[in-house]
C-alpha cells in the first residue's frame, strides 16, 4: 500500500524536476525548432524546465529507440514526425529498435507544417504544371535531393514520381540544409522540403516555390498553391511535429502534459513564433494525434511498397 500511495503521490506532485525531452534530429532542423518553441511555453505552464536533447541518426530512430526505451514517469518524453513512427517502419521492418506503434502513448500533436515542392530559380519551368511536363518530356535528366534515403522527404518525392508519372533522379543528403544549399547551388534541380527548411530561401528569391502541401494557401506564399489546387490531393498531407511519452507512462501524467501542450499553443508568441516558422499549431487530443500517426504509418508502407524503395 505504501508504494502505491507513492505513485499516486508522484503523480499527483508531477512535475517536480526538470523533464527531458529527446529530438531525434540535429539542432536547426524543422524537429528541433518547433519542440523549442513549444516546450519553452509548456516549461512555463508546468513550472519546471523541459530540456531539449538532440539525439540524431538513422532517420531518427536512435533518438526514437532511447526515448522508447525510458522510465515511464514523465520525466523523459519525445518529439514524434512522420520520420520516426511511420518511414521508418515503412523502411526498416526488420531491424527497427522500436515499435511506434505500440512503444508510446501519443500526447498531442504541436503543430503541423506545410511541404514544398521547389526548384532552382534557373530550372526551365515557372510553375507546377510546367515542371511536371518538363519531367515528362526528359526523363532521367534532371534531380532532387532529399534529407536522405528513406527520408520522409525522400517519399514525398517518390510519392510525387507515382502519382504524377515522372521520372527525376534522387540524391540523398545528411539532413534538409546541404540539400537545400546545393538546391540554391544548382548542383541539384529541385527539392522535396519541410517549408521552414526552405522559407528564407524562397523569400530572398534563391529557391522558386511550385506548391506546397497544405489545405489551403499560406499568406506568406499566396501566389504558390497547394497540390490539391493542382490535381494531386493524394500529396497534399502536412508534416507534424508531436510529443510522445513512453507506453506505461501513467494517464494522469499524459494528461497533465497535455493540458500543458493546449495551453502553451494558445500562447499569442508561441502561435506568433510557430507562423514565423510556416508552421500552424495544433493542440489536438491523445487520440486525435494516434491516428493522424496510423494513417501516416500506412500511406508510408503504401509509398514504399508502391516504389520499390530499400534502405541501402
Amino acid at each position: 500500500m505504501i508504494g502505491t500511495a507513492n505513485v499516486a503521490h508522484a503523480q499527483a506532485d508531477y512535475p517536480n524536476q526538470a523533464i527531458r525531452v529527446i529530438v531525434p534530429f540535429a539542432p536547426g532542423g524543422s524537429t528541433d525548432i518547433v519542440a523549442r518553441i513549444v516546450t519553452k511555453g509548456m516549461s512555463e505552464v508546468l513550472g519546471q524546465s523541459m530540456v531539449i536533447e538532440n539525439k540524431g541518426g538513422a532517420g531518427g530512430a536512435i533518438g526514437a529507440a532511447e526515448a522508447a526505451r525510458a522510465k515511464p514517469d514523465g520525466y523523459t518524453l519525445s518529439i514524434a514526425t512522420v520520420s520516426t513512427l511511420a518511414v521508418n517502419p515503412a523502411c526498416r521492418p526488420n531491424d527497427l529498435p522500436y515499435d511506434p506503434l505500440k512503444d508510446f502513448l501519443p500526447v498531442s500533436n504541436f503543430a503541423n507544417l506545410p511541404n514544398v515542392i521547389e526548384v532552382n530559380p534557373k530550372f526551365p519551368a515557372q510553375n507546377f504544371k510546367e515542371f511536371v511536363q518538363q519531367l515528362k518530356a526528359n526523363p532521367g535528366k534532371y534531380s532532387y535531393g532529399s534529407s536522405g534515403t528513406c527520408s520522409v522527404l525522400h517519399l514525398f518525392g517518390e510519392a510525387f514520381k507515382l502519382a504524377t508519372g515522372t521520372d527525376i533522379v534522387h540524391v540523398p543528403y545528411r539532413g534538409s540544409g546541404p540539400a537545400v544549399t546545393d538546391a540554391v547551388g544548382g548542383q541539384i534541380n529541385a527539392m522535396f522540403d519541410n517549408l521552414p527548411s526552405s522559407m528564407a530561401q524562397i523569400q530572398a528569391g534563391n529557391l522558386r516555390a511550385l506548391a506546397i502541401a497544405w489545405p489551403e494557401r499560406l499568406p506568406a506564399l499566396k501566389d504558390v498553391p497547394t497540390l490539391a489546387e493542382e490535381g494531386y490531393p493524394q500529396l497534399n498531407s502536412p508534416a507534424w511535429y508531436g510529443l510522445l511519452a513512453p507506453k506505461g507512462t501513467p494517464p494522469e501524467i499524459v494528461a497533465k502534459l497535455h493540458a500543458a501542450a493546449v495551453e502553451a499553443l494558445k500562447k499569442p508568441e508561441i502561435i506568433a513564433a510557430l507562423e514565423k516558422q510556416g508552421a500552424t499549431p495544433s493542440g489536438n487530443s491523445p487520440e486525435e494525434f494516434a491516428k493522424e500517426i496510423k494513417e501516416q504509418y500506412d500511406w508510408a508502407h503504401d509509398v514504399v511498397k508502391k516504389g520499390n524503395i530499400k534502405l541501402e
